[in-house]
């Protein structure tokens, strides 16, 4: 039985990732050592394109490694992590990461590529230079005149449960008094 075979039995002939049940193919999770069976995937091409190609990723197409994480295929659970990884900063991603476990041969297939390096993206940094992280609670140190609103932001406050804004590392996004405002980190620590 050739590989195609095995994998549209064990997939149900569907896409191990999102499901989809059209232009599904055997893909290979680089890099192989023994090209065998575990080390494939059975992914839609809409998948494949966009795994292969960052600038054509839709976050919201991901959603559905919510399910397909938790996955007892070593490759599924490698792509699932390096896809993870490439959309964390949306927020979400980043809870699904925290509650994913791989074995630790797994995890180091999954770094092999290099996706979930962080070095050379900007990082959300506090006054203080502290990295700050999705869900972070910090404090505000400064009275900030909030924009478009007669809300002030007094020194002291605290902000829980912060999402950082992925296209602008200067940017936190919090709740003061109820409502949800933008915040530059130099005005906050945590």
């Amino acid at each position: 039985m050739n590989i195609e075979k095995e994998l549209e039995k064990r997939s149900g002939a569907k896409c191990e990732l999102c499901g989809a049940t059209d232009n599904i193919k055997a893909y290979a999770v680089e890099p192989q050592t023994d090209g065998g069976l575990n080390q494939h995937a059975h992914i839609c091409e809409n998948c494949i394109e966009q795994i292969e190609n960052p600038d054509k990723v839709d976050t919201n197409h991901w959603r559905c490694l919510n399910d397909s994480m938790w996955s007892e295929v070593p490759a599924i659970q490698a792509l699932a992590w390096r896809m993870l990884n490439r959309l964390k900063a949306e927020g979400w991603p980043q809870d699904l990461l925290d509650m994913l476990y791989l074995e630790e041969d797994v995890l180091t297939w999954a770094q092999a590529t290099g996706e979930g390096n962080d070095d050379d993206t900007p990082k959300h940094k506090d006054s203080n230079g502290v990295e700050l992280k999705h869900g972070d609670s910090v404090v505000v140190i400064k009275d900030l005149n909030v924009k478009g609103s007669s809300i002030v932001a007094k020194r002291g406050t605290a902000v829980r449960n912060i999402t950082l804004v992925a296209d602008d590392p200067e940017l936190i996004e919090g709740k003061v008094n109820g409502q949800t405002i933008y915040i530059l980190c130099k005005f906050v620590k945590k």
